[in-house]
């Protein structure tokens, strides 16, 4: 996008490249349900490709996150600083790392979640995705917030998602005790390098919501300095 394009978006709203970057984190985030299926299937052509789907959103999103550094104005007249743009970019972007970061690892040594531990994994890691995205919904409504001078309802919905966001990370945390606990139940029967990975895959997954969670608290910072 050329200088003058971007500088152009920014006029019209300088949350919308935000915007723009999140939903590029939420599509790397979403990439792990088929990859995860591809892996229970020993389908790993099929992981491989989704591997490399990821790698390219993934991209996608770096190369935004640079052009908004360089771009972002620093004037006077922001309606938000832009320290604290800056901020919740960066958080957003720890997101698609962690998740090119998880199919990395589980390709890199094909490691296979045991069959017994699926279905609790498998509703673990959508609680976890379930986080990006409502972190997602809450940065889409920084357009309305600047609309709304930071006032009014708009605050009170934002609010309640950042509490809503809260609840599904305490949740994870939860999930992720009770698969550590039955994990280490059945540990005995495993490759016990498999099963170091194995306990570092379900930490990485969690810090998908742990890192969502940040882009709320960034986000409250946020509405508090209003």
């Amino acid at each position: 996008m050329a200088r003058n394009s971007i500088l152009g978006v920014f006029a019209k709203s300088p949350i919308k490249p935000l915007e723009q970057h999140i939903k590029l984190v939420v599509k790397c985030s979403n990439l792990l349900i088929p990859f995860f299926s591809a892996c229970s299937e020993n389908n790993w052509g099929e992981a491989a490709k989704i591997r490399r789907r990821l790698s390219k959103v993934e991209k996608d999103a770096d190369n935004l996150k640079r052009q908004l550094r360089l771009e972002l104005p620093g004037g006077l007249f922001m309606p938000v600083d832009r320290a604290d743009l800056l901020e919740l970019l960066s958080k957003q972007d720890k997101i698609a790392n962690k998740a090119k970061d998880i199919l990395g690892r589980i390709l890199g040594r094909k490691l296979e979640i045991p069959e017994t531990l699926q279905e609790q994994f498998n509703l673990y890691l959508a609680r976890c995705i379930e986080a990006t995205e409502k972190a997602a919904e809450a940065i889409n409504e920084l357009d309305d917030l600047l609309e709304t001078g930071f006032r009014g309802r708009e605050v009170e919905l934002v609010e309640k998602m950042i509490n809503q966001l809260d609840e599904i990370e305490n949740d994870t945390d939860l999930m992720q005790v009770a698969l550590r606990k039955d994990l280490l139940a059945i540990e005995k029967d495993l490759n016990p390098i498999d099963v170091i990975f194995l306990y570092q895959i379900f930490d990485w997954v969690g810090d998908l919501a742990d890192l969502a969670e940040r882009v709320g608290a960034r986000l409250e910072i946020l509405l508090a300095r209003k």
